[in-house]
């Protein structure tokens, strides 16, 4: 019997200022979708005119500009789209009480009857999830990537379909990896309590081995002889004597 797929979609958006009861906006939302932990070719993403001028501060940010925003779409002309694309999913959200908080107010600008995102959708945040897994640390996008390994260098300016790809990587790597391939409907929060092993085809190409240079097996070797004569006791050199 086959089972449902796990559909994940990672969030960001960027906005006229910090807090939309000061009556600022949404400008862009940014999507990519997860399948089974794993990214499909499937996106979401739309630039705003949020009928009204951004902040100077903002604009700073994001480096996008009232001219820009000028001819694009109102909320109300995607909102039908977007809602589409998050339905049933689990969102994967980078703090998200404020995507949230701006969310549910475009949402309840345009229809109070539409409800709210969470009516929509689950939601993950990955910062509360960070700061739990990394208690005392920062746990920005930038610090994550950092701590993960991802490069971000191309990140000049916030974008939010930039941003939610980023995301996408730093969630995965946060919460174990990827899905195993003999069981694609784990969870995130599963696959962290019973990691899986997959095994690999025995059709497989052949490893490519490559010989340690003369020079370095001398300098480890007398790196092992330095260990001998100053513990008299090299486990590696033991190793060395059995194997022969």
């Amino acid at each position: 019997m086959s089972r449902a797929k796990k559909r994940q979609v990672v969030l960001d958006t960027e906005t006229t200022g910090l807090n939309p009861q000061e009556g600022h906006r949404i400008i862009e939302i940014g999507c990519v979708e997860l399948i089974n932990r794993r990214l499909s070719k499937r996106h979401f993403h739309v630039y705003i005119n949020p009928e009204r001028t951004i902040d100077a501060g903002a604009i700073e940010v994001h480096g996008i500009t009232n001219e820009f925003l000028a001819d694009k779409p109102l909320f109300k002309d995607i909102v039908g789209e977007f809602l589409q694309f998050i339905k049933d999913a689990e969102l994967i959200i980078h703090n998200a009480p404020f995507d949230l908080g701006f969310l549910n107010h475009e949402l309840r600008l345009y229809d109070q009857a539409m409800g709210k995102v969470e009516d929509y959708s689950s939601v993950f945040d990955t910062l509360a999830f960070a700061r739990k897994k990394h208690p005392g640390q920062r746990n920005s996008l930038d610090a994550l990537c950092k701590r993960y390994g991802i490069d971000n260098s191309h990140r000049q300016l916030h974008g939010a379909l930039l941003d939610a790809e980023i995301l996408a990587d730093v969630f995965l790597l946060m919460t174990g990896g990827q899905a195993s391939l003999l069981d694609e409907d784990v969870s995130h929060t599963e696959q962290l309590a019973t990691p899986q092993a997959s095994l690999l085809s025995a059709q497989r190409p052949k490893l490519k081995v490559i010989a340690c240079p003369a020079e370095e097996l001398q300098a480890h070797e007398q790196r092992l002889q330095a260990i001998q004569k100053a513990s008299n006791n090299c486990i590696w050199l033991r190793e060395q004597d059995t194997s022969v």
